[in-house]
């Protein structure tokens, strides 16, 4: 049996800057308030660790 995967996007509907965490949580199949929570504790200590994943996960992930 094989299971075919949804392609790594950014969301369109699931947003609210970039669509970054609603795409990573529509491809794993979970709630994107997880992949938020950890924006936010990579955001804490200075910023630059969580901003700097997201903006290369902005830029490689392509959009729907």
């Amino acid at each position: 049996m094989t299971t075919q995967r949804q392609a790594l996007r950014r969301s369109k509907s699931n947003r609210i800057l970039a669509g970054v965490c609603g795409g990573l949580a529509e491809f794993f199949g979970i709630s994107s308030f997880w992949f938020r929570l950890a924006l936010v504790i990579a955001l804490i200590p200075g910023g630059v660790p969580g901003i700097l994943i997201y903006l290369i996960m902005m830029v490689i992930m392509p959009g729907e």
